[in-house]
């Protein structure tokens, strides 16, 4: 099994703040989706998404799943990710981020190369960044574990599994403004990205 063939993008999620469901967003007239597919597929040999409208999807030439575990928030999208993944190691982003950093996945890898750990995120003013990271197979039963607990939140996970959390200069060496953290949560952000100003400085 190759270490770090596999993308995942999570496209489920109910979007309320932004009014539809993010996983149609476009930007430019492109669909973001498309976008991030194209510039992974750089970097990873399997691209998966993770969706609640799988007909939505009959055009994507990637895997297209669902997930098993019903109504558990970003759990059930890095559980069935995970399960259907091809490699050890399984990049995760979410479908409203629209800045992929290739050099700071390659930063990763090689970070997580030779070590045997669970995830590997960022932490940006002690808040974790839980997407633009790698996490690994080996946490599947553990997350079937916890899932059906009130333990059931993606922080509690990390928590307990052997994370390595990247530091926010590491980070910055990579992307100053931290761009490639950026969710589009509403309409203000959307504008805000479509004119070039929105940042998380």
């Amino acid at each position: 099994m190759k270490k770090f063939k596999t993308a995942v993008i999570l496209a489920g999620g109910k979007s309320s703040r932004m009014g539809f469901d993010k996983q149609f967003l476009k930007i430019n007239e492109k669909r973001l989706i498309n976008v991030l597919i194209d510039t992974l597929k750089k970097e990873f040999e399997e691209i998966i998404i993770v969706t609640n409208k799988k007909n939505e999807y009959k055009d994507f030439l990637c895997k297209i799943v669902c997930d098993e575990i019903k109504e558990k928030g970003p759990l059930s999208g890095i559980h069935v990710g995970l399960k259907e993944s091809s490699s050890k190691y399984v990049y995760f982003i979410a479908c409203d981020m629209p800045n992929i950093n290739l050099n700071y996945i390659k930063f990763m890898k090689e970070k997580i190369e030779n070590l045997n750990i669970d995830a590997c995120i960022t932490k940006i003013n002690n808040n974790i960044q839980p997407f633009n990271g790698f996490y690994s197979k080996n946490i599947i039963k553990y997350i079937e574990e916890i899932v059906f607990t009130d333990k059931k939140s993606l922080f509690y996970l990390v928590n307990n599994v052997k994370t390595l959390y990247i530091q926010e200069h590491e980070a910055r060496r990579y992307d100053k403004n931290l761009n490639m953290f950026i969710n589009l949560n509403n309409y203000e952000d959307l504008n805000n990205f479509n004119s070039g100003g929105i940042s998380i400085k």
